[in-house]
């Protein structure tokens, strides 16, 4: 079985593996769609927390089943599914309450454990969902989009309130899709003036602000001087995780959905005075997945203009490197098998 290992930093190697067994609760799927995103790109930098080498990087992933355990029900070998990549143990104190993404001993497929980089995998059943009525591409991209509509689930962003958006890559505009779905007031804020122009057309962003000097202020005339209700940073940059605090409302809410592998500081006086609420957004459950499966079904999210960049299996390794280049205009890269 074919697969890409990322041995260290700055290193990926086509190798051949072993299929591991699988067990009466499990399920064999061939892997048919990987989508790389910040988490992979990261990892291959040596700049993601949580990660150890050799690992088989891919947690975006779509395919079809080609066997299944003795125990498994509700599912058929040759079923299209999309991957839920997050392993938790169903018993800690988060687990018990329903939060099963932020579980005490979490496992992410292709971060604390291999991943779907490669021909087939062996997953819990359970972690696997029906996308019969859904594209391969549609279903693999359903884990990206899942952690912006995690985030702004996690906000209690409502109709009539204005959310800024601060980072146009992938988990970004999966925010802003999810909060325009909400009927919210949307603004997106990035370094690159194409890719706000991106969010616009693709996500319908109401409004664009350019990251910088000038940025506090704009957000200032862009809302008669109060700032947005809530703010989502999806850059992972500390600086701007940082700044974020400045651009909240009094009374906001700030969410952290971008990871940073570093520590973030605040002035004080400044987050109380506004009393502000700070919230970190991690991954995703399973019913932010079937939020994004119905806004893909009936057509306000489209995967097609989302997906950028495409690579066969056996090429990705010589374009990985490349887009890692903002010059690349990649905005969501898809490897097929």
């Amino acid at each position: 079985m074919r697969q890409i290992v990322c041995e260290a930093p700055d290193r990926m190697v086509l190798t051949e593996g072993e299929l591991p067994p699988c067990g009466p609760g499990d399920a064999v799927v061939r892997v048919r769609r990987i989508g790389i995103c910040g988490t992979d790109l990261h990892a291959y930098k040596g700049n993601q927390p949580f990660f150890t080498y050799p690992r088989i990087l891919g947690h975006e992933l779509s395919g079809e089943i080609e066997s299944l355990g003795s125990e498994v029900s509700g599912l058929a070998v040759g079923e299209r599914v999309s991957v839920i990549p997050y392993l938790a143990c169903g018993a800690c104190i988060a687990c018990r309450k329903g939060k099963t993404n932020c579980c005490t001993s979490m496992r992410v497929l292709g971060v604390h454990i291999d991943g779907g980089m490669r021909e087939r995998i062996v997953v819990p059943a359970a972690q696997l969902l029906s996308a019969t009525d859904l594209t391969l591409d549609q279903a693999a991209m359903l884990e990206p989009l899942a952690i912006g509509a995690h985030a702004v689930r996690r906000s209690g962003l409502v109709a009539g309130e204005t959310a800024l958006v601060i980072g146009a890559g992938p988990i970004g505009l999966g925010a802003m899709a999810m909060a325009k779905a909400r009927g919210a007031r949307v603004i997106a804020m990035d370094l690159q003036e194409e890719r706000l122009r991106f969010c616009q057309s693709w996500a319908g962003a109401d409004a664009v602000v350019v990251a910088g000097p000038q940025a506090a202020a704009d957000l200032a005339e862009l809302t008669d001087g109060a700032y947005p209700d809530t703010v989502f940073d999806a850059t992972g940059h500390a600086g701007s995780m940082t700044q974020a605090f400045g651009y909240t409302s009094h009374g906001g809410t700030l969410v952290y959905v971008g990871l940073v592998k570093s520590d973030i500081s605040f002035h004080d006086p400044e987050f109380h005075k506004r009393e502000l609420t700070l919230m970190g957004s991690r991954n995703a459950t399973r019913e932010d997945f079937d939020e994004v499966r119905r806004a893909i079904a009936d057509g306000r999210v489209n995967i097609e203009r989302y997906i950028t960049h495409r690579a066969g299996f056996e090429e990705m390794i010589d374009r990985f490197e490349g887009w890692l280049k903002p010059e690349s205009g990649v905005i969501k890269a898809m490897v097929e098998l």
